[in-house]
């Protein structure tokens, strides 16, 4: 299984950071957790037994689901921005 690099982190927190020094938004944790989403749902197409590895999958689905939930409520504008530069079905 691939885990997402520490350039590939930084590159996803530069295009969704709202300022210089944010690393936390709600954009780039649900940025962050889509890259991952997307890397290990390829790992379970070649790995379909990988029951543990699907359980995570699953609680980070939830988390994007809570934090989408949550910009949606606070700032109905950046959700569909967010979804749309993502590509996340809602």
């Amino acid at each position: 299984m691939t885990l997402i690099t520490k350039e590939e982190k930084q590159e996803l927190i530069g295009k969704y950071k709202r300022s210089e020094s944010d690393t936390g938004s709600s954009e780039v944790q649900i940025a962050v957790l889509t890259k991952k989403i997307n890397l290990l749902t390829e790992h379970l197409k070649v790995n379909k037994k990988d029951h543990s590895s699907q359980r995570g999958l699953m609680m980070m689905v939830s988390r994007r689901r809570r934090l989408l939930d949550y910009l949606k409520s606070r700032e109905p504008q950046r959700y569909v921005d967010v979804i749309q530069a993502l590509g996340i079905r809602k």
